[in-house]
């Protein structure tokens, strides 16, 4: 698996989602309570934009004409025909044995553990404020 910063942890505010490209693939990424998600912008069924749909909740029923609402904010409707998606992990809730959406790992990391590689160079003491958003694919 390879890293890839695609954003500042301040670009997505709570509730939020943003639109990316990593090695040609549209990932979505979702800040849920301040955790962050990434799932690819293509719903299974026809290919909707994810990222363009209606965040919402689960409304669970147990019997007939008593329900309850949950999962506020976790569950992300395909625009294009309403499909509906667990943004945590992609599983489906319309046939949720069979379809669910790609999801990809997002984990927020300092400035300072992003800096990879083999060269050596002069250097300059830099410091680093933000924190960025990880995909690994």
């Amino acid at each position: 698996m390879s890293r890839h910063v695609v954003a500042t942890a301040q670009e997505i505010p709570q509730g939020g989602r943003k639109l990316v490209m990593v090695r040609g693939r549209p990932i979505a990424i979702f800040n849920l309570k301040g955790e962050f998600y990434g799932m690819l912008n293509r719903c299974p069924h026809q290919g909707g934009p994810m990222c363009e749909g209606l965040v919402t909740g689960l409304r669970e029923s147990k019997m007939p004409g008593e329900y309850v609402y949950s999962r506020e904010g976790e569950i992300l409707r395909c625009p294009w025909h309403g499909w509906e998606f667990d943004i945590k992990t992609g599983q489906s809730y319309c046939d949720p044995e069979r379809i669910r959406t790609r999801s990809y790992p997002v984990e927020v990391a300092t400035g300072q553990t992003v800096v990879e590689g083999p060269y050596i160079a002069e250097t300059i003491p830099v410091s680093i404020e933000q924190h960025y958003l990880v995909v690994e694919m």
